[in-house]
């Protein structure tokens, strides 16, 4: 008699607890492979994998730590250039040239640069930024016009990949693809105050807006202030929707529920397996927020953690470029990850940015959601409903993989990546209502916010928005 192959998912079938929970590991594991798969294929194998244990690639991709763009880097300004250039002219026994800048790129978030590759086979950004960690000693060389070399203030970083919340290292995430439901109704549920949010314009940085959502008959009650540009639309083939496809559509129509008045504008920045490089999604927000009429708040589902926890060096800039730093006119409200750990998530993770995680129906902290006490404040991130493109859709991840769901307009969701567009709505609703400013209205949100006990480092826990 033949037996059947058991998959890394069968712990779901069940067996002795200590097999399960070893299952349930392989199927996280057969998670990150799958997801990282879908973004190596999009980038045309244009992108690396960091891993944890040291200055070198993976070699099996459920063990990453961060996905970077290979060969480049992102330098802070000028002077630093300057420096880092004269590191690599004193080393060409390593190196096999200097650093060059990439053409036709802008530097307001930083400087884009190829490096040169090196002699001794070593990973050619990893290893040389710890080199030039070492060089230059957090900032010892004393050159005042370019900042300390900290984690805080980095002189070079890899050029990062932020992709779609709960979808490159996932922990306990319930739900990393849409799931169907038979309501017809979106929760949170729809504000009957059409004029709340009005002249407050809120920008959807995400996977694109799929525009049948506008006059769907599921959808085109509440979605009909949504709208993008020409290039940020999503084409979705009903017979197979591809991977994120989706996920800007179903984050902007919570924001409309909450805020029905404002305009929301969603940017296509996320359109390669639900991820951007760092230095792209800068440069394309450095154009938003230099165009006439730009948003009051820019809500980001979408992150990534950073080699040795270092802010993004291409936020850092931009924010400093745009005022971004102290809110006065855009505040950036940001997803905080879906991995069950304090571990810092950018750019939830910057003191100017409100970060969001999520908690379930009863108050409680999410499993898969982030925590720490970078994480602002809580809203309810699991079992959202919202519109969806319709048509079918393969599952690409374990325990699902190969099965079709079929979806008519609404889909059901869970990640920080939905408790995020709920912050960032009931910010445009107050602002609208109180008829004050962006960093009244968020610390007015938050501080009408109720307790949900603290997270596993003993922080307070703030909930807002609706629960039920």
């Amino acid at each position: 008699m033949l037996s059947r192959l058991r998959l890394p998912w069968d712990w779901i079938r069940g067996g002795s607890n200590d097999e399960s929970t070893y299952r349930e590991e392989e199927v996280l594991r057969e998670k990150r492979r799958a997801q990282v798969g879908v973004v190596r294929r999009a980038l045309d194998g244009q992108v690396a994998a960091a891993a944890a244990d040291g200055p070198g690639r993976v070699t099996d991709d459920a063990d990453l730590a961060f996905l970077y763009r290979p060969g480049h880097a992102i330098v802070r300004n000028e002077a630093a250039f300057e420096r880092v250039f004269g590191f690599f002219g004193q080393r060409q026994e390593i190196y096999t040239g200097n650093i060059e800048r990439v053409p036709e790129r802008s530097s307001e978030s930083g400087i884009l640069v190829t490096l040169p590759a090196r002699r001794d086979g070593l990973d050619d950004v990893l290893a040389t930024l710890d080199e030039i960690d070492d060089a230059f000693e957090r900032g010892s060389g004393a050159d005042a016009e370019v900042e300390q070399h900290t984690r805080e203030h980095p002189l070079v970083t890899p050029d990062h990949l932020l992709y779609v919340t709960g979808y490159i290292r996932p922990s306990l995430c319930p739900a990393t693809e849409p799931e169907m439901v038979r309501t017809k109704t979106p929760w949170p549920p729809q504000n009957p105050d059409d004029s709340v949010g009005k002249d407050i314009r809120v920008s959807v940085v995400d996977t694109g807006l799929w525009k049948g959502a506008l006059t769907h008959p599921a959808t085109d009650d509440w979605m009909d202030g949504v709208d993008c540009a020409p290039k940020d639309e999503e084409h979705v083939d009903p017979l197979a929707i591809h991977e994120y496809a989706g996920h800007g559509t179903f984050v902007s129509g919570v924001i409309q529920c909450l805020a029905p008045g404002s305009t929301v504008d969603v940017e296509g920045l996320l359109t390669k397996g639900g991820a951007v490089f760092e230095k792209d999604i800068c440069e394309q927000l450095h154009d938003a927020l230099e165009s006439k009429g730009h948003p009051q708040v820019i809500s980001i589902s979408a992150g990534t953690y950073t080699r040795k926890n270092m802010s993004l060096l291409g936020f850092q800039m931009l924010a400093a470029a745009h005022g971004l730093d102290d809110g006065e006119e855009t505040l950036v409200v940001a997803a905080a990850g879906n991995d069950n750990t304090d571990e810092p998530f950018y750019p939830a993770a910057f003191e100017w940015v409100t970060a969001v995680g999520s908690v379930d129906a009863n108050g409680k902290r999410s499993k898969f959601s982030n925590y720490g006490d970078w994480v602002d404040v809580y809203a309810r991130g699991s079992n959202l409903v919202n519109a969806f493109p319709e048509g079918t859709y393969k599952c690409v991840e374990p325990p699902n993989v190969g099965q079709i769901r079929t979806f008519r307009g609404l889909a059901r969701w869970s990640g920080t990546s939905f408790s995020t567009p709920i912050v960032s709505g009931l910010i445009a609703a107050r602002m609208s209502a109180a008829g004050e400013n962006v960093i009244q209205a968020r610390d007015a949100v938050l501080g009408a916010g109720t307790a949900g006990g603290t997270d596993p480092d003993g922080n307070p826990i703030r909930i807002v928005g609706p629960l039920t």
